[in-house]
């Protein structure tokens, strides 16, 4: 689904300028539960951010699904996020004066779909993750678990292809961090290709592969033997 090659991102200032990412080569499997992990400044937000077209590499090649997406144009990776593509960041980045139904429909607002369609795709993503009962709730009425929730409900609103979470359970207690994380995987086994940015090793550990950086490189590729 992902290839990139000699994927870099250089970050200039002034005369100044730092590597993020050092010419990374990662293939990324369709159904992939993949996990990066690494020390705070090693690339990881980066990484993710280019493969969800929120950036662009300062060279290097990255190709989604066999397109090549630097060839394209900004409205056409826009369309490309907007239809291919589901975040889920650990700030929640929920819009406090909208109820938690118009929250989910943010995310299908510019698409395909009618009015009538995208309330019914809200209803049925709500009811998916317990969440229905509280549509007409606003994001302060509601505890960390429940917002990041939301923002997953808001995530796979469009079916998205790729799901893309970085640090997920950050903002979140143990209990509740235990619960997305679960979901998460459930979606993966669905289907959905998930990439997850994780500093916790029990977290990590979920995954199929996990990708360790360091420095702006791969330093550990790994293939889990078992899948917890």
């Amino acid at each position: 689904m992902i290839e990139l090659q000699a994927l870099s991102k250089r970050h200039r200032s002034g005369d100044v300028e730092t590597t993020a990412l050092d010419a990374i080569n990662l293939h990324i499997e369709a159904g992939e539960y993949l996990a990066i992990t690494g020390p705070s400044g090693c690339g990881k937000s980066t990484l993710l951010g280019l493969l969800g077209l929120l950036d662009e590499p300062s060279s290097g090649r990255y190709l989604l699904e066999g397109q090549d997406v630097q060839a394209l144009g900004a409205r056409e990776r826009a369309a490309l996020r907007r239809g291919r593509i589901g975040f889920v960041f650990q700030s929640f980045n929920l819009v406090d004066d909208l109820s938690v139904r118009e929250n989910v429909q943010l995310a299908l607002r510019y698409g395909p779909l009618p009015e009538k369609a995208q309330r019914a795709r809200v209803e049925e993503v709500l009811q998916r993750l317990g969440l229905a009962h509280r549509a007409g709730h606003h994001p302060s009425q509601l505890s960390g678990g429940q917002q990041q929730r939301v923002a997953i409900a808001r995530a796979i609103a469009a079916r998205p292809a790729l799901l893309l979470a970085d640090e997920p359970t950050g903002n979140l207690d143990s209990h509740h961090g235990h619960e997305v994380m679960q979901l998460l995987r459930e979606l993966n086994q669905e289907g959905t290709t998930l990439v997850v940015v994780t500093h916790s090793a029990e977290h990590a550990a979920l995954a199929s592969r996990t990708v360790r950086l360091l420095d702006g490189r791969v330093l550990v590729d790994a293939v889990a033997e078992v899948a917890a």
